[in-house]
């Protein structure tokens, strides 16, 4: 595993990460990296001293750091959103431009949805009016 230090177009700054750096570049070379605060497609690796851990990192006084786990408020706030949006509403997963505008225009059964859309999807989704948001959690089918 390797992290990086990675900045979005914005200016914002999170580490993130990857099971090696090839597999980093191939998500990179694909567009399916997105910034963990605002959503925006354009990231980049920022900066970064290289660290090496003799062993995995530990707090003081407690067990090792697991990263599956939340390890702070924001972390715990964005597993509560997806777990919320999870429950209230359908993963229709790539599909989500093309059923948003057919609930919208009545073609589909009107219900929420969550999925991933390009970002040019998203624009012409606001410019048409459909009410559409982004959300700050990674899409299930690149969260394993």
């Amino acid at each position: 595993m390797i992290r990086y230090t990675l900045k979005c177009a914005d200016g914002h700054s999170f580490d993130s990460w990857f099971k090696s750096a090839e597999a980093f570049e191939a998500l990179e070379g694909r567009g399916m990296l997105s910034c963990s605060v605002c959503g925006g497609g354009a990231v980049q690796k920022a900066m970064m001293a290289p660290g090496v851990a003799k062993s995995a990192p530990q707090r003081e006084g407690s067990a090792p750091l697991k990263l599956s786990q939340p390890d702070n408020p924001m972390e715990e706030a964005l597993k509560a959103l997806r777990k919320h949006v999870e429950e209230n509403s359908t993963y229709v997963g790539g599909n989500f431009a093309s059923e948003a505008r057919k609930i919208h225009l009545g073609e589909a059964p009107d219900r929420l949805i969550h999925g991933e859309a390009k970002p040019e999807e998203a624009k012409a989704l606001i410019e048409d009016g459909i009410p559409v948001a982004p959300l700050p959690i990674i899409p299930k089918s690149r969260s394993t």
